[in-house]
Parts: C-alpha cells; sequence; structure tokens
C-alpha cells in the first residue's frame, strides 16, 4: 500500500498516539495536584510508628554512636526504601543524606515543638520531635506513602478527577478528530445535492481542496466532475435551443408549400394530415424551446406576488370548455385566496400541462378536481384525475423530457412528453416541487408544492369553488 506523506493513515495515527500521550500527561498532572490527605487512624498511627522509630534510632546514637546508628539507619532505609534523617533540634544533622529536601516539615516540626507533615507528590514526610535518654531533644524525619491503599481510605474526589480526564480528553480529542474528517465530506455532500437538484455551478470548498491527503484529491476530483458534468448538459441544452430555433425556419418555409399546394390542388385529406402534423411539429419546438429556456436563463425571468387562487380558477375555466361535449367535468376547491411570488405565466403554463394531462387521460363519469389548500407555509396544488393512472415505477420518470408511459407510445392521445417536463423544471425555479401518486381506486394524483407568499389571506366565501 503506497502512502503519500500526509494520508489519513498518518494523521490518524499521530492523533492516535498524541491521544494516549496527551492523556496520560492529564493523568499525571491531575495526581500530582489533587489534594492529598489521610484518616485520622492512619495519622496517629503514623506518628506513634514514626515516634518509635525515632526513639530507637537517638537510643542507638546515644548508647553506641554515629556509626552503629548510622549503619541501623541505612539498613532501614534499605529495607523500607524510605529516606530518614536524625537531626538536632537546631536542624543540624546527625545521620542520613539528602537531609536538606525535609527543610520546610523540620522547621515547621521546631517551631511548633509537635509532629508536623508535609505532603509532596503522593508522599508523606513525617518530622517528630524525640527526646533522648540524656535529656536532649532531637528531630526525627522519614517519609511514608500516602496511597490510598496504604492509607487505608479511597480519595473519591481524586478517582473522580482521573475518571473524568481519563474520559474527556480522548473526547475531546476525538471531537476534534471528527470535525477535522467529516467537515469536507459533509460540504461535498452539499455541493453534490445542490448537483443533483439541477445547480451545474454548485462546487466544493476550494479551500479543501487545498488539502494534501485523501480527502482533498476528493474533493479535486468532485470539482473535475462537476464541472464536465456542467459542460456536457450544458452543450446538451444548448443544442436541443439551437436545433429547435433552426427548425423552425423549414417549418415555416413547410406551412406556405402546403398554402401553395392547397390553392394548386384544392382542399385534399392528404393535406389535412400534413397540416396536423406540421401543427404538431410546431408545438413540439416550441415546448423544446420553452425547456431549454428553463434550463439556461432562470436567472434572468422576472417575479411577482399575485394571486394564485384566481390563476388556477381562470385554467379551469378555460379547461372547462375542452369537455362541454363530455359526460364528465372538472371542478376546482379552495377555501383560502392564495398569493405567492413568482411569474406569473411560467406558471400558468407549468400548472395548465398537468390539469390538461389529466382532462386528456379522464376517462370515467367523475370529474377532475382541482384542490388548494396550505401546507403549512407552502400552498399545495393537487390535480386528481379518473383515469388508468401510471405504472409505480414511472411515477418519477413521467417528469423526464420525452418520456412515456409504454401503453402510450403510439400516440393516441398526443404530445411528445414535455409538458410535465417544463411543470417541474417551472416549479423547480420557484423553490417549489412536484410529484405524482396513483389514486384509490384508480387515476393518478399530481401535487404541486409552492411557497405561499405572506399576503395569503382567509377566503371571504365558505368555499371557493369552480365547476365548468
Amino acid at each position: 500500500m503506497n502512502l503519500p506523506n500526509r494520508s489519513l493513515f498518518l494523521k490518524i495515527l499521530l492523533w492516535f498516539w498524541g491521544t494516549i500521550a496527551l492523556t496520560a500527561f492529564s493523568m499525571i498532572v491531575t495526581l500530582i495536584l489533587q489534594p492529598t490527605g489521610m484518616s485520622s487512624q492512619w495519622h496517629d498511627t503514623l506518628i506513634d510508628t514514626t515516634k518509635y522509630a525515632g526513639a530507637t534510632i537517638v537510643q542507638e546514637y546515644e548508647r553506641h554512636g554515629t556509626q552503629s546508628a548510622s549503619e541501623y539507619l541505612l539498613e532501614r532505609s534499605r529495607t523500607t526504601h524510605l529516606r530518614a534523617c536524625l537531626l538536632h533540634f537546631d536542624e543540624t544533622t546527625i545521620l542520613g543524606n539528602g537531609c536538606l529536601r525535609f527543610a520546610h516539615v523540620v522547621h515547621a516540626a521546631v517551631l511548633k515543638g509537635k509532629p508536623e507533615f508535609n505532603f509532596k507528590y503522593g508522599v508523606a514526610e513525617i518530622a517528630v520531635p524525640v527526646q533522648g535518654a540524656t535529656g536532649e531533644r532531637y528531630i526525627y524525619v522519614t517519609e511514608s506513602p500516602t496511597s490510598p491503599r496504604s492509607a487505608g481510605t479511597t480519595n473519591v474526589a481524586g478517582v473522580v478527577v482521573r475518571c473524568l480526564v481519563a474520559l474527556l480528553v480522548p473526547g475531546l480529542i476525538c471531537y476534534l478528530l471528527t470535525r477535522y474528517l467529516t467537515a469536507p465530506i459533509l460540504r461535498l455532500r452539499e455541493a453534490s445535492q445542490q448537483l443533483a437538484t439541477g445547480n451545474l455551478n454548485a462546487r466544493a470548498d476550494e479551500r479543501m481542496s487545498l488539502r494534501r491527503d485523501e480527502l482533498g484529491s476528493l474533493v479535486r476530483d468532485f470539482n473535475v466532475m462537476a464541472g464536465r458534468l456542467e459542460g456536457l448538459v450544458s452543450g446538451q441544452r444548448q443544442l436541443i435551443y439551437d436545433i429547435s430555433h433552426e427548425l423552425r425556419s423549414p417549418l415555416t418555409r413547410l406551412n406556405v408549400a402546403l398554402d401553395i399546394g392547397r390553392e394548386r390542388k384544392g382542399n385534399d385529406q392528404v393535406f389535412d394530415q400534413m397540416q396536423q402534423d406540421l401543427e404538431r411539429m410546431n408545438q413540439m419546438i416550441e415546448r423544446l424551446l420553452t425547456l431549454a429556456r428553463l434550463d439556461v436563463a432562470s436567472a434572468s425571468v422576472p417575479f411577482e406576488t399575485f394571486n394564485l387562487t384566481d390563476l388556477v380558477a381562470n385554467l379551469v375555466h378555460s379547461a372547462g370548455f375542452e369537455l362541454h361535449e363530455r359526460p364528465d367535468n372538472i371542478t376546482m376547491n379552495s377555501r383560502e385566496i392564495f398569493w405567492v411570488r413568482g411569474n406569473a405565466e411560467l406558471l400558468q403554463s407549468a400548472i395548465e400541462n398537468v390539469i390538461r394531462n389529466a382532462i386528456r387521460y379522464n376517462n370515467s363519469d367523475e370529474p377532475v378536481q382541482v384542490v388548494l389548500e396550505r401546507m403549512e407555509s407552502l400552498v399545495q396544488i393537487t390535480v386528481r384525475d379518473h383515469g388508468p393512472g401510471v405504472p409505480s415505477e414511472s411515477l418519477q420518470k413521467i417528469f423526464e423530457p420525452f418520456y412515456r408511459v409504454a401503453s402510450d407510445r403510439d400516440r393516441q392521445t398526443g404530445g411528445a412528453g414535455l409538458g410535465l417536463a417544463i411543470t417541474e423544471r417551472a416549479i423547480r425555479m420557484h423553490g417549489g416541487k412536484v410529484y405524482a401518486e396513483n389514486a384509490t381506486p384508480h387515476g393518478l394524483a399530481v401535487y404541486i408544492l409552492l411557497p405561499s407568499s405572506d399576503q395569503t389571506s382567509e377566503c371571504p366565501f365558505p368555499k371557493y369553488e369552480v365547476s365548468s
């Protein structure tokens, strides 16, 4: 495995050992700085033991001299692994090595004339006054461990502090490491979501691409991929726009040629069929141009606040004329007058596509239903027909350009699969969402969600209803 100098593996390894080192250092610091004490029982026992040892050393010193007392003190230190010293009451050293380290506790014992303790690094220094057989006074000083085991008690505060350090220090380091590793991933996720919603300008933060590890490489690769996608999709959109625009001129000439043919040959059924095909091609080109404009020029579309309820009501009235010879009908219900901010022309085209699709596929005696209602801060427009519905696997695809359900590809119902694609682009441009669900027991319901304007108000009538 080839690892770069700044790979995530090496960084995580360094963080791991850094966590261990910092935790160990913190534990040592808390051990040094924690309050040290001992139980009163151990305190009394330690004083009695130290006095006894001091009296023994003084007795040995007064009876057999310095040499014998030194050997006795050295043997005792070797056995207990604890240092000890014997001093005159004027604080001059008689026996022992390194006695200056006990100067503070010895001086306190001399001043007070009673046993004195000094705690340092988990060890107690005990100095006790001792009177010899001749009446001379001495100071005997020694060490004693003050661990909970030796003291017979547990320092609860110290245990709690060490446990907190053992939890908080690794926890803090893990949090920082997690932030360090996941921050670029979360920003990359945000950029990918923007890219998925159609914002082809979305890129990951350029600062993250400066990282010299695998995440930096991932960010750079993502930005390269996003740039290529933007180029490909923009080129495709421009190609559709250019082709659609260029087809208008030949279509115009074909229409002129058709009119000349009618003048020369008279009316003919073939000419009628050609006229229908030319009109269909013209409509398809117009829709392609609309789709291309929505994809490449969304920022230049002017927005204003307008009455959405009136707009939908007018569409329902207009659509009703297509049903004058059919037994079914179309109804609209709304309990409020909704205002939205957007482009009225685009939203009219988007909603009209959905309503006309519902009319086209509605094949029962029940009417097409259009309902406006509030969904928290959104306006929901529901268009429900009673036709055959759509296969579940096609519910998302019907909003894609040129997609048609397999059973409709014979074009008996007309269209080229562009109407709902225009609807999806227009609704998304307004910060909304459109989706479809099969209704029960049959039929299709299309839901359009749009952000509501603050001007939305109660309808002055019990129910805003239109029936065409």
